[in-house]
C-alpha cells in the first residue's frame, strides 16, 4: 500500500515531541490534508493530544506487546486517511533492555518504513548541536533520518550558530522553535495530562497553530512524497453482534488502545460506553471493561456516586464477566488513598490502593497460571504496568491468575487478581497479541445465556 507517513523521534524524552507532533498535524490539515496519529509504544496520555487535533483516534504502536507483524498490520490496516504521523517515545534508539533497539521509536520506524524528522533540545547548546546530530546520523547505518527540528532556540544569534554548524551535517532544518513558555502543557506525575481529562482543546490548538508558524510543512510533504510501499492489510472478518459490553469511559477513566476495542466489536461485541463518576445505571450489557486511568484525581466525585458503586459490584457478585486495568484495578478495592484524603470505592477485592512516590514503569512478561474470563489456558502474556500506587493489606487468600519474570505487578510478581468472574490487574494488555478478546466475548455470551 501507498502511505505517505512520517516519523518525529526526539534526542531525549522531553525534548517536545508532542507538541510539535500536534503542530504538523495542525499544519497539514490546514492544508487540506487528513491525518491519521499514531503513537510509539505503551502510552495512553500523548495519544489524547494526537486524537484531540486531529480528530482521529490515536493508534499505539508496541513491538514488544503487539510483536512485529501485527504492529505493521494495525499500520496498514488503521492508515485510512491522506497521511500518517508517527509520534516516537523516549530517545530515538532507546529500546527495551540494555543495548537493545528492540521496541525503540527506530525499530518501529524501520517496520514501517518511515523516514524520521529528528527534534533536538538547542537549549543549552550551540555549535555542539551538531556532533549530537552526527551522532543520531551515524549510530544506525539505517538511522532513517531526513530532516531536523530544533526546538527551544533561545535568540537570532543563537539561531544563527545552530544553523552554521549544522550546515556540515547535511540534513535539512525543517523548523526552528523559539523558547516560549506559553507553549508547554501542563504535567503530573505521570507525564502529561489526559485531554479528556480536561478540556484542553482550545490549548492544543493554540499551541499547535503557534508552533506551525515555525515549520517548513512543504519541505515535510516533500519528504513524505513517494514513499515505500508497506504489505496489503489483511481482509479483516467481522462476527455478527451477539452480546454488549459495557466500557467505563470518562475523565477518570480513559486509557484504551483502539485496537483493544476493535478486537472486541471484531469477535462480535457490541461496544456501549458508560461514566463511573455521573451515571446512575449502567448499559443494559453481558460484561463490563474497566480501563486505566486516574481515579485518583476524581475520587471524591467516584465515591459520591454510590450508587454505580454498588451496581458494579452486585454485577460481579453475580458473575457477570469483568475485566479491569491499573485505574479500574483501584477502582474495585476497598479505597484509594490519595493526598490526605482516603475514598471510597466499590470494596470487591480485600485491598486498599495507596498512592507512592515512586514509579513502576515496566514492560512485564509471564505466564497465566489459573484460567479466567480473557484465557481459558495457561499461555504466555507480554504487557505493560505503569503506575504510582499500590494495593495494601491484600488479602492472603488472594487468587492471582498471573506470574510474571518482568515486571512487579500487584503482589511479589503476581498480577491480575480473580474474584467471581471478575479479572483485574496492574498490567495492561494488548488484546490482540492472544485469543483475549474472543475468548471475554464467548464468557460474555455464555453468561447471557445464564
Amino acid at each position: 500500500m501507498k502511505i505517505p507517513r512520517i516519523t518525529l523521534a526526539g534526542a531525549t524524552s522531553g525534548v517536545g515531541k508532542t507538541s510539535i507532533t500536534c503542530a504538523i498535524i495542525y499544519a497539514l490539515q490546514k492544508k487540506g490534508f487528513s491525518v491519521q496519529p499514531f503513537k510509539v509504544g505503551p502510552d495512553y496520555i500523548d495519544p489524547s493530544y494526537l486524537s484531540s487535533i486531529s480528530k482521529h483516534e490515536a493508534i499505539n504502536l508496541d513491538v514488544w506487546l503487539m510483536g512485529e507483524n501485527q504492529l505493521l498490520e494495525s499500520f496498514v490496516s488503521n492508515s485510512k486517511s491522506d497521511i500518517s504521523v508517527i509520534e516516537g517515545v523516549m530517545g530515538y534508539y532507546d529500546g527495551f533492555g540494555g543495548d537493545s533497539n528492540y521496541a525503540s521509536t527506530q525499530h518501529v520506524a524501520s517496520l514501517t518504513k518511515s523516514p524520521v524528522l529528528l527534534i533536538l533540545d538547542a537549549s543549552k547548546t550551540a555549535r555542539s548541536i551538531a556532533a549530537t546530530a552526527l551522532g543520531f546520523q551515524k549510530f544506525h547505518r539505517n538511522s532513517r533520518i531526513s530532516g531536523i527540528i530544533l526546538n527551544k532556540i533561545g535568540s537570532k544569534k543563537h539561531e544563527i550558530l545552530c544553523r552554521q554548524a549544522l550546515e556540515k551535517i547535511k540534513l535539512p532544518i525543517i523548523g526552528v522553535i523559539y523558547k516560549n513558555s506559553e507553549l508547554n502543557f501542563e504535567s503530573r506525575h505521570l507525564g502529561l495530562i489526559p485531554a479528556k481529562e480536561k478540556n484542553l482543546k482550545s490549548k492544543i490548538e493554540k499551541t499547535s497553530k503557534i508552533i506551525s508558524d515555525s515549520l517548513d510543512i512543504e519541505k515535510i510533504i516533500q519528504i513524505m512524497e513517494n514513499p515505500t510501499l508497506l504489505p496489503t492489510k489483511s481482509k479483516i472478518i467481522i462476527k455478527k453482534p451477539k452480546i454488549t459490553i459495557a466500557i467505563a469511559l470518562d475523565s477518570s477513566f480513559n486509557f484504551y488502545y483502539r485496537d483493544n476495542l476493535e478486537a472486541l466489536r471484531r469477535e462480535g461485541a457490541n461496544l456501549k460506553f458508560f461514566s463511573p463518576i455521573h451515571d446512575k445505571k449502567l448499559p443494559k450489557s453481558d460484561g463490563i471493561y474497566i480501563g486505566g486511568g486516574f481515579p485518583e484525581i476524581l475520587g471524591d466525585l467516584l465515591e459520591k456516586n454510590h450508587v454505580m458503586r454498588k451496581i458494579i459490584k452486585k454485577s460481579s457478585e453475580e458473575n457477570t464477566p469483568i475485566y479491569a486495568e491499573c485505574g479500574g484495578l483501584m477502582y474495585l478495592t476497598k479505597s484509594i488513598d490519595y493526598g490526605n484524603k482516603k475514598f471510597k470505592m466499590i470494596g470487591l477485592f480485600d485491598a486498599e490502593t495507596k498512592m507512592t512516590k515512586k514509579m513502576k514503569l515496566n514492560y512485564t512478561k509471564g505466564k497465566t497460571v489459573l484460567k479466567n474470563i480473557i484465557s481459558d489456558k495457561t499461555h504466555d502474556l507480554r504487557g505493560h504496568e505503569f503506575h504510582y500506587s499500590e494495593l495494601d493489606s491484600v488479602s492472603s487468600d488472594s487468587k492471582f491468575a498471573y506470574e510474571l519474570d518482568i515486571g512487579e505487578g500487584i503482589k511479589n510478581h503476581k498480577d491480575g487478581m480473580i474474584q467471581y468472574n471478575t479479572l483485574a490487574s496492574y498490567g495492561h494488555l494488548y488484546f490482540d497479541s492472544s485469543d483475549y478478546a474472543k475468548i471475554f466475548v464467548r464468557n460474555c455470551i455464555d453468561h447471557s445465556r445464564r
